[in-house]
């Protein structure tokens, strides 16, 4: 088989023609022009003041409740470490990002999935779980446009959800690095505003978002939004850690957000991952119109449904050796997903959709030829 350029529908990252890299070198330039010492030192393990406080105002809560760190998987990681112990009781999504299952179990929790329906958590399903005797500390949802799955958790279960967690005593980790990337409807209100009317004043909801989807993954910054004390406990961990996540990272995110560049670079992802979405689907439609799919209003993911004569364990090398990255649905679930895919279609531009579809179809065709 010849060699083919590598179309990638792997890796959830915007491709570089979507960066707003000019902007990006202007605030870098702003950062050090306005603040040297701060954007070049140490700082504390909290967060760049002004990047902290520029968060708190967008959540319509106090500095005190942020914590800014490298990335928001490394917000995941504080989080998990404070509240999750070996035996602990989690609840994930069914299909859930595949290193939230990672990183619960290595850490010894009890991993519980709840199915996913188009309107995000089967809330039906998770109150029958907690009558017949589960108790979770921790409650992991990701609530707009959904990695792997691509859907979004409805306003009247949002709010299904945190009376569950005030009659259980659950802890709602709200990780939300995809609001912004909106192509249809309306924005929904975050749990933690909806918690106890406002600013997570009921202290029932930790949010976690992070600047990878609207700026660029360089920049590894991402944030914790919780209860003061938690907030505290995770920021003694964090100085023993690194003393303080990366100040010049963060003092040029700053720049960026307080200059409104930011705003420009979320209409940039969102219009052109819109047309890559929908070019995706058209593509799944003319080239395995056997697959089965629902087409997300937001976000960098598809999830794709394909026959029971299709293993993926098969597809995915098969795919690999016609120059096109998939990854499988197995990876996301704690058993089936057998014959599911994840797409993701914020790397490809919009040139390479059909051609990596067309070779994905011909993967398919030689899968279910030989097996």
């Amino acid at each position: 088989m010849t060699s083919q350029p590598l179309i990638s529908f792997a890796r959830g990252a915007p491709s570089l023609d979507i960066v707003d890299v000019a902007g990006l070198k202007a605030a870098a330039t702003r950062a050090l022009e306005a603040d040297p010492a701060g954007a070049t030192g140490y700082g504390n393990s909290y967060g760049y003041p002004p990047l902290r406080e520029w968060i708190a105002q967008r959540h319509g809560v106090q500095p005190g409740q942020v914590l800014v760190t490298n990335g928001s998987m490394q917000a995941d990681a504080f989080l998990f470490e404070q509240l999750v112990e070996p035996g602990a009781e989690v609840v994930v999504e069914k299909p859930t990002y595949d290193r939230t299952l990672l990183n619960l179990r290595g850490l010894g929790a009890e991993v519980h999935q709840v199915t996913l329906e188009p309107d995000g958590l089967d809330v039906a399903e998770l109150r029958k779980l907690l009558e017949s005797g589960l108790r979770p500390r921790l409650a992991h949802l990701i609530p707009n446009y959904q990695n792997p799955a691509g859907v979004t958790l409805s306003l009247a279960k949002r709010q299904a959800v945190l009376a569950l967690a005030a009659e259980y005593g659950f802890t709602i980790f709200e990780d939300d690095p995809y609001a912004e990337v909106r192509f249809r409807g309306e924005p929904l209100p975050t749990m933690l505003s909806l918690d106890a009317s406002g600013s997570g004043a009921a202290g029932r909801v930790v949010h976690a978002s992070s600047f990878t989807k609207t700026i660029c993954p360089g920049v590894r910054v991402g944030y914790l939004v919780g209860p003061t004390d938690l907030i505290d406990r995770i920021a003694r961990k964090a100085t023993t850690v690194y003393i303080s996540a990366g100040q010049l990272a963060q003092a040029l995110v700053y720049q960026f957000c307080a200059s409104g560049d930011i705003t420009r670079s979320i209409a940039t992802v969102r219009t052109a991952l819109a047309q890559r979405a929908r070019l995706l689907a058209e593509a799944l439609r003319t080239h395995l119109p056997e697959a089965r799919f629902s087409e997300p209003d937001g976000g960098y993911f598809l999830w794709v449904e394909l026959p029971e004569s299709v293993d993926v364990d098969a597809l995915q090398p098969e795919a690999a050796a016609r120059g096109v990255a998939v990854v499988k649905g197995s990876d996301f679930l704690l058993d089936g997903g057998r014959h599911a895919l994840r797409l993701a279609f914020s790397a490809v531009t919009s040139e390479q959709i059909d051609p990596g579809v067309r070779r994905l179809a011909e993967a398919v065709r030689a899968v279910q030829k030989t097996g």
